[in-house]
């Protein structure tokens, strides 16, 4: 598969659309224009006068309509954006049924998907993002929202989990990652927010045709010259009303379609990326393979699945005008992208995956053990040459190497550790005992501070120090990364008071170093 050249394609046919969404918006408002001139030709002509055309060129009045329409579309869209932007990507998935996953969970499918969530930031660089669950939906899917990574979260429906083997949910949040990294998440919202804005147009006609609609049936049949003057406004005004509602569900209508067709093309860039992150066509292939061979596919049944439908992973709604308005290419034609010698044969699959040992793992977990020893990290992967051109340039890109290497990152690390940072307290205390100095005065100073504030914090850091000594220096940020999916669940009071406590350790051996 040449997914580069895939990348580039699809990267190109994106700026083609979004410069019609950018045209759409002009014939909005030239449409919005004309009937404007309508009504005001309507009310200051008389039966008897000529049309011509060049009466509809008046200046002021163009100035007026794109002006006019220009600041509701802008309005409706930041207003919506804004909405979308105060509760994050954790906003977009509360809103689909999403319940938060704790990064504790002992939950073994979970626990897998946190796993693979976890070797996928670590290889990126980035934070691991926090991750929802979709417990009653049956349908396998997933999606990544939210405007920068920092904020970004990945969901993911129950029947995805149940379905996929390993390697294919890897794939799968492979992809979801692209749409993280290549700007996808903050795309998608903005598309949201322009149909808004222009739905925003629709219903202000609605607003007029109902207003004018009901002044003019309140009239009833009075019939004086003057009742009758003011009669034919209120019809040029419902006539008005009607003409942008029309125009602006015609819009809408546009826009969907504009907006199916990038999110097809942003489908299949995520395509090639994830198989360029995972070198592993198979696993992607053959998650695309069990949604095409399944009842429910990629079905989404929540009520505001259609508001979203563009940052599904597969196809979330009932099939309909399939070619005009799908906001996913047809399934067929992304495996065969990914594998070319596929001959179209999709096979039944029950939504079970008959390979997952979930009984084994569900009775290791409860008994504290992992139910898979981690290889140990290589001695050549403990030793990092930095090269700070080429290092800054991989920052927040994946690829094979990247994630191989997160991969024996994690398994090096002490189970305790990995257990304990899933934790709000066990995170905190983590990060405060990075910033706990050698000098044995020092030492103890930061950790008598950090007692005196809180006794449960200062007990969390003795746990862990003991451990940090076997961890090599490397690890540090890959620890604060893993560590930011639970510190994003304590509360406003906690962060405040964690914030001081790790500005205070962090000045108290009056030095400043690279770390």
């Amino acid at each position: 598969m040449n997914f580069f050249e895939h990348q580039e394609i699809a990267r190109r046919r994106t700026s083609e659309l979004i410069a019609y969404y950018v045209l759409a918006i002009v014939l909005i408002v030239l449409a919005i224009y004309l009937t404007t001139m309508g009504l005001i030709k309507y009310m200051s002509s008389s039966p008897s006068d000529e049309f011509q055309i060049s009466s509809l060129w008046r200046p002021d009045v163009l100035l007026l309509v794109v002006v006019s329409v220009g600041l509701i579309i802008l309005i409706g869209t930041l207003y919506k954006i804004a909405v979308l932007a105060h509760g994050g990507g954790a906003a977009v998935a509360e809103m689909l049924g999403g319940t938060l996953v704790p990064p504790n969970t002992r939950d073994f499918e979970l626990r897998r998907l946190l796993n693979v969530v976890e070797e996928m930031a670590l290889a990126a660089g980035v934070p691991v993002p926090r991750v929802f669950v979709l417990e009653s939906e049956e349908g396998i899917n997933a999606f990544a929202a939210g405007f920068t990574p920092a904020d970004a979260v990945i969901g993911v429906t129950r029947g995805c989990l149940r379905a996929l083997n390993r390697d294919e949910l890897q794939a799968v949040m492979a992809h979801e990652f692209s749409h993280i990294l290549n700007g996808d998440m903050r795309l998608n919202l903005r598309l949201i927010g322009v149909l808004n804005g222009i739905l925003v147009i629709a219903l202000i006609g609605y607003g007029l045709f109902r207003i004018f609609f009901n002044s003019s049936s309140s009239r009833g049949s009075r019939s004086s010259s003057s009742e009758k003057k003011g009669g034919g406004f209120g019809i040029a005004l419902i006539l008005f009303g009607l003409a942008l509602m029309a125009i602006g569900y015609i819009g809408v209508f546009f826009g969907k379609l504009i907006k199916s067709a990038v999110s097809r093309q942003r489908e299949f860039l995520a395509d090639a990326s994830s198989v360029q992150f995972t070198r592993n066509p198979p696993g992607l292939a053959g998650a695309l393979k069990k949604i095409a061979g399944y009842q429910p596919a990629g079905r989404i049944t929540s009520h505001r699945a259609e508001e979203a439908s563009h940052m599904f992973f597969a196809n979330g709604l009932n099939a309909g005008l399939i070619s005009l308005m799908a906001t996913h290419p047809p399934l067929e034609e992304r495996i065969r992208r990914i594998d070319p010698t596929f001959d179209g044969h999709i096979p039944e699959f029950n939504g079970v995956d008959s390979e997952s040992q979930a009984e084994e793992a569900i009775s290791a977990l409860s008994e504290g053990r992992h139910p898979v020893e981690p290889p140990p990290i290589p001695t050549s992967a403990r030793k990092i040459s930095l090269a700070p051109g080429q290092f800054m340039a991989k920052v927040g890109v994946l690829d094979a190497d990247h994630l191989d290497q997160a991969t024996r990152l994690l398994a090096s690390l002490p189970p305790q550790v990995r257990e304990r940072i899933r934790d709000a307290m066990g995170a905190q205390g983590l990060v405060l005992s990075l910033l706990i100095g050698g000098d044995p005065a020092l030492r103890t100073r930061q950790m008598d501070y950090v007692a005196a504030r809180d006794a449960g914090l200062h007990a969390s850091m003795q746990e862990t120090l003991g451990d940090l000594a076997q961890i090599p220096p490397a690890m540090r940020m890959p620890l604060v990364d893993l560590a930011f999916s639970a510190l994003c669940g304590i509360t406003a009071a906690q962060y405040e008071q964690f914030r001081e406590t790790v500005l205070t350790l962090a000045v108290m051996d009056q030095a400043i170093d690279l770390f």
